[in-house]
């Protein structure tokens, strides 16, 4: 992805090579700030007043100061303009600001697409099974406090796949490092409850909202990893990568290897949706 456009809150629109942390911001010191990422099309953010929620919910667990959301809205409206580009990636970020200055910074990036998103989903993904365990008073919030996850993310690129699947010491399946995980049993889908320590996705709820429409039940409960490896077909939830097929776990296929029904049908759905917003 490739950075178009930078608004920071209370300075405006900056030249996106410009730096705009101080070197003592709390966000870049100790990784204590709170971020959204969401996918736009044909220029609109797509479910923006969800994602504002969950930052403001993720600041308070972190103890931050409450986002303005209003100033967040303006602020992702003109940088959108401003990049130009009517399909792209926002990103809002939420820090506390430099040390005891008691001023938090604001931030809004907008960014290209990944080049690889069409492939990717045609093919479908290879997971590494990679083992987990979460803070409990950060799970569920969208922190920048990534390390953990991203390292997951490359350990299985190193075992020649795409992706992570985190699963935790019993063996019960989780998420991936940025991504919902889901399955299809027949006709019922499956998918981690939120009773566990996951992250809320936004796209995770959109396709509980379209899933019935389509003829799937939905089953959110506490699930190992023999379940999902017995699975149909089984598929990963973001907001920039949509519905991506799963075609692998650990080096065997899942179903019969190749992209699933259900994935290919909740992706036309969701991005209708996205696109009559």
């Amino acid at each position: 992805m490739t950075l178009i456009a930078v608004y920071a809150l209370g300075a405006g629109l900056l030249p996106p090579d410009r730096p705009v942390l101080h070197a003592d911001d709390e966000g870049f010191l100790r990784g204590r700030a709170v971020f959204e990422t969401l996918r736009v099309y044909a220029g609109r953010p797509f479910r923006l007043e969800a994602h504002l929620e969950r930052l403001e919910r993720s600041a308070a667990a972190l103890g931050l100061p409450a986002p303005d959301r209003g100033a967040f809205a303006e602020a992702a409206r003109e940088a959108i303009g401003a990049g130009g580009e009517p399909d792209a990636v926002l990103r809002l970020l939420w820090t506390p600001g430099r040390e005891d200055a008691g001023s938090p910074t604001g931030l809004v990036l907008v960014s290209t697409l990944p080049a690889d998103l069409e492939q990717a989903r045609a093919r479908g993904l290879r997971l590494a099974v990679l083992p987990y365990a979460p803070g409990q008073r950060l799970a569920g919030s969208k922190s920048t406090s990534y390390a953990e996850n991203l390292a997951a993310h490359d350990e299985a690129r190193r075992r020649g796949c795409d992706d992570a699947l985190l699963v935790a010491a019993d063996g019960t399946v989780l998420e991936a490092p940025t991504a919902n995980v889901w399955w299809r049993e027949g006709a019922r889908l499956l998918t981690p409850s939120l009773e566990q320590p996951i992250l809320p996705g936004v796209t995770r709820a959109t396709l509980l909202e379209l899933a019935g429409s389509l003829g799937y039940e939905v089953e959110e409960g506490v699930y190992p990893l023999a379940r999902l490896a017995a699975a149909d077909e089984a598929f990963l939830t973001s907001s920039v990568r949509e519905v991506m097929p799963v075609v692998e776990l650990d080096g065997r296929p899942v179903g019969d290897g190749r992209p699933g029904p259900a994935a290919a049908a909740l992706q036309r759905a969701l991005r209708a949706r996205a696109e009559a917003a």
